[in-house]
């Protein structure tokens, strides 16, 4: 057990005071562990600052005594990339959250800007955009707990991506502390600035590895007063991308989210959580595509034009059944399913998730491929597909048994198998096998073993400059500079 006694405790109190404190084992438990309690760290204490300045301190001081930080946001993640560890002997590190920096700074109507703590909640910022008529178009099952700092650090992707982009682009400034505690402050959020690099963009994705992002400025859009929603059972992947070629060519503008799921997913979701409706006489579909569309305009006629796009999918065969929803009610149980995943899959068993993208029009073909290669490795497992369709991000799920997984003698060592044999599926059509949930500690190996080198070296070369003693989330995203990662075949 820490020493909670140290001069270095003691200044660190000095800086943030006695609530900014936690070295109790117990108060500190909720910060060294997963949310789904699969990987476990340690740390000398938990630090929560009230301020950047703060924030700056506490940096300035663990350079001094060379302790690793490791920060943490709302603890969302599903690669472990805010779980504390390290190699450095006798540095447990200090685990850095700013939970208690939950200030709106500023909201600019005018010019759709909200400047924020990086601690605030996704959904108290969904609520203050509200309230002047706009919205910050960022949406996920986690927005009750995830912190904008932690979603901005891995560029967190959800269901509006097809129409907003990723996390990224709704980023228009940070103000970061850097690893020796200087400050950049970079939340003027011009619509142009040409003066050299963006550096911005360096930290968003970089999950804590090259700074403590702060602060951030966002872009908002305006409200949608108008949506349509409908859950839609489709003959199959390649119908679910047809339709969508259809909904582009007449309704591409509209769309916000077009989502595809497994009967296997939804029957997960139908035994786990509650208030769960299923529309369909006969029962959840193979597979169900949910769709959004918005509008500014009131007098666009969305359900319309949904409804006549459905029509001619039920007319040439890719649509088997399709429900629109007639009230807001309506809407926010088809959502309230398709957000209930993680829940589901987290009480059912272990599931190894991948978050493979690949073009839309490869996702058909992607996912047969992992069938195939799951059926051949892994046949005491079952399969899962969430697909943000829109986007080509497949989130494709071997779910185990608690049993089964019990008994592995090396549980990680087997993790990763399972991912390499269907990230390498991915890489066959040149896709990604990383869309949002960022690597952490869970995907180094593999980032080193798909990634092309010269690109790997850049990014230790970046590293090594805003980070060159390799305190900042050591083990999370990428090996030190001047080490060889292990590359395979």
């Amino acid at each position: 057990m820490p020493d909670t006694d140290t001069p270095l405790i003691e200044k660190l109190r000095e800086i943030v005071g006695e609530k900014g404190l936690i070295v109790d084992r117990g108060e500190m438990a909720p910060f060294l562990t997963d949310w789904r309690n699969r990987r476990t760290g340690d740390a000398l204490s938990v630090v929560l600052p009230s301020s950047t300045e703060e924030v700056a301190a506490v940096m300035k001081l663990a350079a001094a005594e060379g302790q690793p930080v490791f920060p943490s946001g709302g603890n969302t993640g599903l690669c472990y990339g805010a779980v504390p560890e390290t190699d450095k002997p006798g540095k447990l590190g200090i685990v850095l959250g700013l939970q208690r920096m939950n200030r709106i700074r500023e909201i600019d109507r005018a010019a759709n800007l909200m400047t924020v703590d990086a601690g605030v909640v996704l959904a108290n910022i969904h609520t203050a955009a509200a309230e002047i008529g706009r919205q910050f178009p960022l949406y996920l099952g986690s927005e009750g707990s995830a912190q904008i700092g932690g979603l901005i650090s891995t560029n967190a992707g959800g269901t509006g991506v097809v129409k907003y982009g990723p996390t990224r682009d709704l980023v228009a400034g940070l103000e970061i502390v850097l690893a020796d505690g200087t400050v950049l402050r970079d939340l003027a959020a011009l619509a142009k600035d040409n003066t050299g690099y963006l550096l911005r963009h360096l930290f968003i994705g970089a999950e804590g590895t090259l700074g403590i992002i702060t602060g951030a400025a966002l872009h908002l859009h305006p409200e949608m007063p108008n949506r349509a929603h409908a859950w839609v059972s489709v003959a199959s992947p390649q119908s679910a991308v047809d339709l969508l070629a259809a909904f582009q060519d007449r309704a591409g503008p509209y769309i916000e989210a077009f989502e595809l799921v497994s009967a296997s997913q939804f029957d997960l979701v139908v035994k786990h959580c509650e208030r769960i409706r299923i529309p369909f006489e006969g029962g959840i579909p193979a597979w169900s595509l949910m769709i959004e569309l918005s509008s500014v305009d009131s007098s666009t006629d969305l359900n319309g034009i949904l409804e006549a796009l459905l029509e001619s999918g039920l007319e040439n065969g890719g649509i088997l059944d399709a429900v629109v929803a007639n009230s807001e009610q309506q809407a926010q149980d088809i959502w309230h399913v398709r957000h209930s995943v993680s829940e589901a899959n987290k009480k059912e068993g272990v599931g190894v998730v991948h978050d493979v993208a690949v073009r839309t029009s490869d996702v058909p073909a992607f996912i047969a491929a992992a069938d195939e290669a799951a059926a051949a490795k892994y046949p005491h497992a079952f399969t899962e597909v969430v697909c943000h369709l829109g986007d080509g991000n497949v989130h494709y799920i071997l779910m185990f048994s608690h049993e089964f997984w019990a008994s592995l003698p090396d549980k990680e060592a087997y993790a990763l198998e399972v991912e390499a044999a269907i990230h390498d599926v991915g890489a066959r059509f040149h896709g990604t096998f990383s869309a949002e949930h960022g690597v952490g500690r869970k995907l180094t190996q593999e980032l080193a073993r798909l990634c092309n080198p010269v690109r790997y070296g850049l990014m230790q070369q970046v590293k090594a400059l805003f980070d060159p003693d390799n305190r900042m989330n050591p083990g999370v995203l990428l090996t030190p500079a001047g080490t060889t990662p292990p590359r395979h075949n």
